[in-house]
């Protein structure tokens, strides 16, 4: 790899052009499936379905058709089934009947002496909402005859999700995907989304004389048209990129086409003697691991001694669009370790890769383990997937018809552009991320109150058109990885030869990447692991800064050939602990890292050439 990046045309000082024909990764049957030559107007029809898609958000609708079609089959020839449903509407309504007039009705009831909180609980709320559905907090849902219509709405939630349930023959994702579009229906039609019928709205239009709703429409106009000229607001003060986020003082000692690396600058005396190389996800920017100064990842890894280098990936452009999965694996992370080795020749490299980051990191630690590359002295994986049989909701997302759909769409354009992703992320969690924050803005008025996490949430990027195909077909289709299908330069790669050792985070409310999910690494290798469950989501799990109370996590070390044990079991058995995990993570890394501590390795001199951190990959839009 040296040498090819040797041979790489130059552009200025320490710059280097990804090769015009990388090598690359040949999961047989993972790429776009190719059309016999016979059909010369094949490109009529992926021209219809790219503009097609374009109106749908991406979206096939043959496929969420046929899983109504599906589930509706089956359940007409179920009459047991039917019958249940019956059985379960008439229990629902006796439930609205029998607390109608709500927990507020009679302050002073009394459940009866001898009853227990639970039967308390359930005589106060026969229904209650989900765990991450906030738009019923307000107390004055609690309060006739709020707190009917809300019930009502999650009875019939309810029912739904029963109807829904798996049926004997009926394929289970299609079972899935009915419940999803139901949960979609449903929400459209919640009380809480409607003026008269909340009573927050109520009370907050009549406390400012209607103020609200007229600043509400004011924002319902603005996001309109930000949303028909695709234009994004700058950064609000105090959460610019480079100066208050993404601030940690670093200099860019490489680029080429595809990525720029970060070396930061060390606030310690001495430092380890082995450097961390971060593997960002390219979905979105890679400052969540360095936002505020008070939230940074990386801040808190240079301040116990560490030697950090962090991987900025561009923004694809459509020029871009043939990028694959091998040219972010052979161009991408092995050429920011041979420039890591440069830097600091002979030092074994700490690898940490967060989100696809991780997966990718997870490959060419197989493929290194597989050639004989011994240069990784430890891998931690972030809430990042090795396997994708239970890869949560996105997998609703993902069939042949949806990744035909969105390839022809990506084939127009060249890549995945930022609004499709993003709705996506945002269906899955819409009680929240869709329906609560539009009644905060439009209804109510409110202003999104900045967060540095919700700056970098919005600083979306492309995803180029061939890397996505292989992605979805290669690992979340046909989960290739982990079934012993996926061949790196010819040859097929297994996640069990990695011999270095493994620290592996998952989140316990992750919707991207559900921590069962992720514990399926213990399941694929048989290296020296430990794994942590922390509390928190996909984003604010990883980013879990100490002295935060409400942090908890879950932990356990497996030695090497251990058995194998179950999720369940797992957390049965668990060490648990109170506050962040970085700090038991930072010793874990010192306690594989060698025990001299050396001087802080010089900055190369044609680094000068290319520029102070956060460098010019990440301001790309």
């Amino acid at each position: 790899m040296v040498q090819m990046l040797e041979t790489l045309p130059k552009g200025k000082a320490g710059e280097a052009a990804l090769p015009a024909t990388a090598p690359r990764m040949t999961p047989a049957g993972a790429g776009p499936r190719a059309l016999a030559p016979e059909h010369v107007h094949q490109n009529l029809d992926r021209s219809l379905r790219a503009s097609v898609a374009r109106l749908t958000g991406g979206i096939s609708t043959h496929a969420f058709l046929d899983a109504w079609t599906d589930w509706t089959f089956h359940m007409a020839r179920s009459p047991g089934r039917q019958l249940e449903l019956l059985e379960r509407a008439q229990q629902n309504l006796l439930k609205l009947m029998a607390h109608g007039g709500g927990p507020a009705s009679d302050p002073g009831s009394d459940p009866g002496p001898g009853a227990d909180a639970d039967v308390a609980a359930e005589i106060a709320a026969p229904f209650t909402p989900k765990a991450y559905d906030h738009r019923f907090d307000d107390p004055g849902w609690q309060r006739p005859p709020f707190w009917l219509w809300q019930q009502s709405f999650l009875a019939v939630q309810d029912w739904w999700d029963h109807a829904t349930d798996q049926l004997r023959g009926l394929q289970p994702k299609d079972a899935d995907r009915a419940r999803f579009m139901a949960r979609q229906a449903l929400d459209t039609v919640s009380p809480s989304n409607f003026p008269a019928l909340n009573p927050e709205i109520i009370g907050t239009t009549l406390a400012s004389g209607g103020r609200n709703l007229a600043d509400g429409a004011v924002h319902f106009a603005e996001d309109m048209l930000k949303t028909l000229a695709q234009v994004h607001d700058p950064a609000p003060p105090g959460y610019e990129v480079g100066k208050d986020l993404a601030c940690t003082p670093g200099t860019v000692v490489f680029r080429n086409a595809l990525f720029e690396l970060i070396q930061y600058a060390p606030q310690t005396g001495a430092v380890r003697a082995e450097p961390v190389l971060i593997v960002p996800a390219w979905i979105m920017k890679y400052y969540i691991l360095d936002l505020s100064p008070q939230n940074s990842m990386v801040r808190h890894l240079v301040g116990q001694g560490f030697t950090v280098f962090m991987i900025s990936w561009c923004n694809p452009t459509p020029a871009q669009a043939e990028l694959s999965l091998e040219d972010y694996r052979a161009s991408g992370v092995m050429a920011a370790l041979d420039r890591v080795g440069a830097l600091m020749p002979g030092r074994r490299v700490h690898a940490v890769g967060y989100c696809l980051g991780g997966t990718m990191l997870a490959i060419t630690a197989a493929t290194m383990a597989r050639d004989g590359d011994d240069r990784l002295a430890s891998i931690t994986l972030l809430a990042a997937q090795v396997d994708f049989a239970e890869a949560g909701e996105l997998l609703l997302f993902v069939d042949e018809s949806q990744v035909a759909f969105l390839e022809d769409m990506m084939w127009d354009r060249g890549y995945l552009d930022r609004p499709q992703m993003a709705r996506t992320f945002s269906a899955i969690r819409s009680e929240d991320l869709i329906w609560s924050r539009a009644v905060r803005r439009y209804f109510l008025g409110q202003e999104d109150l900045p967060t540095d996490m919700g700056v970098w949430v919005a600083d979306t990027t492309r995803m180029p058109a061939q890397m996505h195909s292989e992605y979805l077909r290669g690992l979340l289709l046909q989960n290739r990885l982990t079934a012993g299908r996926f061949a790196v330069e010819g040859r097929v790669i297994a996640l069990k030869d990695i011999s270095a050792p493994l620290f592996v985070v998952a989140t316990e409310t992750d919707h991207i990447a559900p921590w069962r999910s992720v514990y399926k690494t213990q399941l694929f290798t048989d290296c020296d692991l430990t794994f942590v469950l922390t509390s928190g989501g996909h984003n604010s799990g990883i980013v879990n800064k100490p002295g935060d109370p409400r942090s908890r996590y879950l932990w356990s070390h497996r030695p090497p050939g251990a058995l194998y044990v179950g999720p369940d079991d797992w957390v049965a058995t668990a060490t648990s602990a109170q506050g962040s995990w970085w700090p038991a993570w930072a010793d874990w890394l010192a306690g594989r890292s060698s025990a001299a501590l050396t001087a802080p390795p010089p900055v190369a001199a044609e680094a000068a050439f290319l520029g102070a951190a956060p460098g010019t990959y990440v301001f790309q839009t």
